[in-house]
């Protein structure tokens, strides 16, 4: 599997893992329906540009994952009853952010490259 092959699975498989991570803790764990409903309406907006492999949308959704990350870090520090969630959500950003952004600059690089 190539590089950017590889970066786009990475960025979709950290997506749906952090969706998960949301919908586990803010679902059931400690259930808070607004809270849960205000973090994963942000994360729709991408969403069809993902699918579709879209480097602009891979490019503009990192800065997006990196309230999520924000939001693990001060869980993770204030909260120790559910720093387990605040941890694997931290893991989920950091790991979406890598691939997103390794795809946007590869797949932009390949694109520039071939002829109009």
């Amino acid at each position: 599997m190539n590089l950017i092959k590889f970066s786009r699975q990475l960025t979709r498989l950290s997506y749906l893992a952090l969706v998960a991570v949301l919908l586990t803790w803010y679902g059931l764990v400690t259930p808070a329906p607004l809270v849960l409903i205000l973090l994963l309406l942000p994360l729709l907006f991408p969403l069809k540009g993902l699918l579709k492999g879209n480097p602009y949308t891979h490019a503009w959704s990192s800065f997006l994952i990196l309230f999520y990350f924000i939001h693990g870090v001060v869980e993770a520090y204030a909260n120790p009853p559910v720093r387990m969630w605040a941890l694997l959500e931290i893991l989920a950003s950091v790991t979406f952010y890598s691939g997103a952004v390794l795809y946007a600059r590869l797949r932009g690089r390949e694109l520039k490259q071939k002829p109009s």
